[in-house]
């Protein structure tokens, strides 16, 4: 789930029939197994996969809390923010970046997708990712980082790749401002 609401969990249809035959299989009211793929055919009830709406991201969260015992302070305490940097680039056709399903990773171009994970690996706890947005030509990019510098350095770097190899529009970014 990302910060703001946005985000949902996918269900394949394979496992919704693999959970199925689970959850109605031979012995299946005492199981264990059973027990827990009926859990997560009720959560995928419960999620909307369309949109990753907000108030069905905390019913979620709310029933696996409960689930393990948990109050919202003990999951808090066990999460802890990197620093991070968002921002977005010009570019001349949106549609030259494709994204994996779930968003999590460029696919094309493949140079671009390439020089992410490089950035990425080369970075301490580095993460980003490239999106085209929806409704204007630009791609929009994240990154975190050990540190804030670190975060910033990556996002300038991604920011950089995304210009050079996706057909960015204008100069190349050269530095964030506050």
């Amino acid at each position: 789930f990302e910060a703001k609401g946005h985000g949902t969990a996918l269900f394949s249809e394979r496992l919704l029939e693999r959970l199925t035959a689970v959850a109605n299989g031979q012995a299946a009211s005492d199981s264990t197994a059973a027990a827990a793929a009926r859990t997560l055919l009720a959560a995928h009830r419960l999620i909307n996969q369309a949109v990753g709406d907000a108030l069905s991201d905390l019913l979620v969260i709310d029933c696996v809390l409960r689930r393990l015992g948990w109050d919202t302070a003990t999951w808090d305490a066990m999460y802890e923010d990197l620093p991070s940097r968002q921002t977005k680039l010009p570019v001349a056709d949106r549609a030259l970046v494709v994204c994996s399903e779930d968003e999590a990773s460029v696919v094309s171009p493949p140079a671009l997708k390439a020089e992410l994970e490089r950035l990425m690996a080369a970075t301490p706890s580095g993460r980003c990712f490239a999106r085209p947005s929806g409704t204007e030509d630009v791609v929009r990019i994240y990154a975190e980082a050990e540190t804030q510098a670190l975060a910033d350095a990556l996002a300038l770097d991604a920011a950089r790749a995304v210009h050079a190899l996706a057909e960015g529009v204008g100069d190349a970014p050269t530095a964030f401002s506050a």
